[in-house]
C-alpha cells in the first residue's frame, strides 16, 4: 500500500504514514473517524505490472465504438478548448475525459457532461498538466528517450486525482509507481498510443477524434486493473 500524502510505501494495516504521519484509515473504514469531506484514499497495486499493450489498446477500442458520436464530439471540445487556453485548460479537460471512461466502464454509458466534471479537480489538474509538460521539456533538452519516459512515468497522474481525490504531486508519485515496474512496456505504450495518432492524422485528421478518445480508455482500463476505482462519484 502507498501513502496518498507523500507516496511512501507502507503496511497494509498501517494506520500512520511512518514517512510522512499521514492518517491511512479508509474514508468511512470501521473505527476512523468520520470523514467531513472527500479524503485522499490509499492505495495497493496488483498484478506484475507489466503493460498489455495490445490488450488496453484492444479493450479501449471496444469502448470507443460503443459510442463514436459522443467521444467524437468530446475530442472536438477538448482540442479546440485546450488550443484556445493552452495548458490551464489541457489538465481538467484531460481529468473530464478520464471522468468519463470510468463512467462508461462502471455504468455502461458516457455522457457528454461528463468532460466538465474534470473541472471539480482543476487546480491538481492544472498543475499536473504544467509540471508534466515542464518535465517533459526537460527531457527534450537532454533527450528524446527522457521525454518519452517522462510522458509514460506519469501516465495515470489524472486517474489518481479524480478517483482517489489526490493532490497533483502525490497523483505524479503514485502514477510513477506503476510504471516504475515497467518503464520500457509503458514507454512501448506511448509508442503504441503515438501510433495511433499518426494513423488518425493521415485519415484526413478525422481519426484523431477516435485516437485520443482510444488512448484515455486503454488508460483507464489499464488503472482499474491495475489499482481498481474507489470513487463513484466527481462532483
Amino acid at each position: 500500500m502507498f501513502c496518498h500524502r507523500c507516496g511512501a510505501n507502507v503496511a497494509p494495516d498501517t494506520k500512520f504514514c511512518q514517512a510522512c504521519g499521514q492518517p491511512l484509515h479508509m474514508q468511512g473504514s470501521p473505527g476512523g473517524p468520520p470523514p467531513v469531506s472527500p479524503q485522499p484514499a490509499p492505495f495497493t497495486l496488483t498484478g506484475d505490472g507489466k503493460a498489455r499493450t495490445g490488450a488496453w489498446i484492444g479493450e479501449g477500442w471496444s469502448i470507443v465504438k460503443s459510442d463514436m458520436g459522443t467521444f467524437a464530439l468530446m475530442t472536438l471540445v477538448m482540442v479546440a478548448l485546450s488550443a484556445t487556453v493552452p495548458v490551464i485548460l489541457q489538465g481538467p479537460l484531460t481529468a473530464g475525459f478520464q471522468i468519463a471512461m470510468i463512467h462508461r466502464i462502471l455504468r455502461g454509458r458516457v455522457e457528454f457532461g461528463d468532460l466538465f466534471k474534470g473541472f471539480n479537480f482543476f487546480l491538481p489538474a492544472m498543475l499536473a498538466s504544467l509540471v508534466i509538460s515542464v518535465f517533459t521539456f526537460l527531457g527534450l533538452l537532454a533527450c528524446l528517450v527522457p521525454a518519452l519516459v517522462v510522458q509514460a512515468m506519469y501516465f495515470f497522474t489524472y486517474l489518481f486525482i479524480v478517483d482517489r481525490k489526490m493532490d497533483f504531486w502525490p497523483a505524479m508519485q503514485a502514477s510513477h509507481e506503476i510504471v516504475k515496474k515497467d518503464y520500457f512496456g509503458f514507454t512501448l505504450l506511448l509508442l503504441a498510443f503515438a501510433g495511433l495518432h499518426v494513423l488518425g492524422v493521415l485519415c484526413c485528421l478525422v481519426g484523431i477524434l477516435w485516437t485520443f478518445p482510444i488512448q484515455y480508455a486503454a488508460l483507464t482500463i489499464a488503472y482499474k486493473e491495475i489499482v481498481g476505482f474507489h470513487s463513484t462519484s466527481f462532483d
